[in-house]
């Protein structure tokens, strides 16, 4: 060997020795009790990350503990334990050598959730404003609950949900929505996402692999009857809901409607056609998919009741905290035709086992209590006082707009004069000038595009935020069309 090579070997060894030193260096600050873990965690973490390369030879134990100033048992145990996980190698004589096993830890979780980023303002519909969450009274029932909660109650849960919530939620929903509420056929899943998708696979099952959906709708009804295996048939809506001369000649046996207030159009399904939608289903052997998704939400009158107190043998009714408490509880119920209950409540269980348990106690005990009407008579004060603040905005600022649709849920249907179209061009300028909007046109099917004669339809959601930033937004609105009305 040449006295280059022989350098060079010294080298790379003092080079591995200081980068041991420096990557274990702050574990050595741990207590003496959690020191071994620290070293060992420290040690792992450099192979993870690549700052101990693959091929790299630790110095001996002797030598890299008096560098640290630690025993030399702790480095001994150290790379003991690190070379029967695969992170480091070793054989007699040979020293301890980096193993090539562990790749590089992957990048810190980003969060995907969906936001509109950087707007001034966002009428994207769709979103309560979480922070009405009732946090104080919610805290309180998860205090009691966990005081309160038998020992055994923490296994395995009822795929239906705990007994006691489903209780509580067929008392509710009978006072409130005019359900017929069994509790038996509730199953407690985590929110109408889950309700559908459920759906889904049972309908599969059963051989039905087309389902109708409203047109315009939510774009999330076809998307999980699709990873279900079952394919969506856009059908249009006339003056009083799903037309039904489309919907028979369609041959679909089940269709999913929002008859108390329906997305995005925000009409309300007749009489008459609540009446020729269960004729349907009867005539078919076939069910209606009832979401009700924003049913609570009426501000000029009382809200209309459940289709599915019509007909319970018939309908499969889904609803859920999403627009009443917030989105992220992941809390949601399903009320199911008999012939439907043991297929569904089985899909549940094979898909999670059932909700958590302390999340449903919780919900159980803050509906008993009064703590759910409360929270839902709060939130109906703060919606109508902002629905009112943007239909009063939309008139100040674009003079002849149109707000269709009942008075109710958490968006309205803003149809604006044809001289603010084309609709390409406006929503151009209002995204560009950091207002969040999205087209009746998002919402259907067939995306046709509005023209000068058709003007702009919007779906403004605004119950996410205060009246001074829906007049803000509107206003903005109003500047970027570049043809704002009065006080613009």
């Amino acid at each position: 060997m040449t006295s280059s090579e022989t350098n060079s070997g010294r080298d790379t060894a003092g080079d591995a020795a200081s980068a041991a030193w420096e990557v274990l260096l702050p574990a050595v600050a741990a207590p003496a009790r959690a020191r071994g873990r620290s070293l060992r965690e420290a040690l792992r973490e450099a192979v993870r990350s690549g700052r101990l390369a693959p091929g790299t030879r630790l110095p001996s134990s002797r030598d890299l503990a008096a560098d640290l100033g630690v025993s030399r048992g702790l480095i001994t145990e150290a790379y003991e334990q690190l070379t029967a996980e695969g992170y480091l190698r070793s054989g007699r004589g040979a020293g301890t050598w980096v193993g090539g096993a562990a790749r590089a830890a992957p990048p810190r979780a980003r969060d995907h959730a969906p936001r509109p980023a950087g707007a001034r303002a966002g009428f994207v519909p769709g979103t309560p404003d979480v922070s009405l969450f009732p946090r104080t009274a919610w805290a309180a029932a998860q205090r009691a609950v966990l005081t309160e909660l038998p020992h055994d109650e923490l296994g395995y849960p009822d795929p239906r949900g705990l007994p006691r919530l489903r209780s509580a939620l067929a008392a509710l929903l009978a006072r409130r929505r005019g359900v017929v509420a069994d509790p038996e056929r509730i199953v407690v899943l985590s929110g109408v996402s889950q309700a559908m998708a459920v759906l889904g696979f049972v309908l599969h099952a059963r051989g039905i692999h087309e389902v109708g959906v409203e047109d315009p709708g939510s774009p999330q009804h076809a998307a999980l009857y699709a990873a279900a295996g079952v394919r969506a048939v856009p059908l249009p809506l006339d003056g009083e809901g799903p037309a039904m001369g489309p919907l028979r000649a369609s041959g679909v046996r089940c269709v999913v409607t929002t008859p108390a207030h329906q997305f995005p159009t925000g009409i309300a399904c007749s009489a008459r056609r609540r009446a020729e939608l269960l004729d349907w289903a009867r005539s078919v052997d076939g069910f209606v998919l009832e979401d009700d998704y924003d049913g609570d939400f009426r501000y000029d009158r009382a809200p209309v009741g459940a289709l599915q107190g019509l007909d319970p043998e018939r309908v499969a009714y889904a609803g859920s905290v999403s627009k009443s408490l917030a989105p992220g509880l992941r809390l949601g119920w399903l009320l199911v035709p008999q012939a439907l209950a043991g297929e569904v409540v089985e899909r549940k269980r094979t898909m999670d086992l059932g909700h958590p348990t302390l999340d449903q106690a919780v919900f159980a005990r803050f509906v008993e209590r009064g703590d759910y009407d409360r929270q839902l008579r709060r939130c109906q004060r703060a919606y109508r006082e902002r629905r009112d603040t943007l239909v009063s905005a939309l008139d100040e600022h674009f003079p002849g707009a149109r707000v269709t649709g009942i008075a109710a849920g958490l968006h309205v249907i803003a149809a604006l004069p044809a001289r603010y179209g084309p609709e390409e061009r406006f929503l151009a300028r209002v995204t560009a000038a950091g207002v969040a909007v999205h087209p009746l046109t998002h919402y259907t099917h067939a995306r046709a595009g509005g023209g000068e004669e058709q003007g702009v339809r919007l779906v403004l959601g605004y119950a996410h935020l205060p009246p001074g930033r829906i007049r803000a937004g509107v206003r903005a609105m109003a500047e970027a069309a570049g043809r704002g009305g009065r006080g613009s």
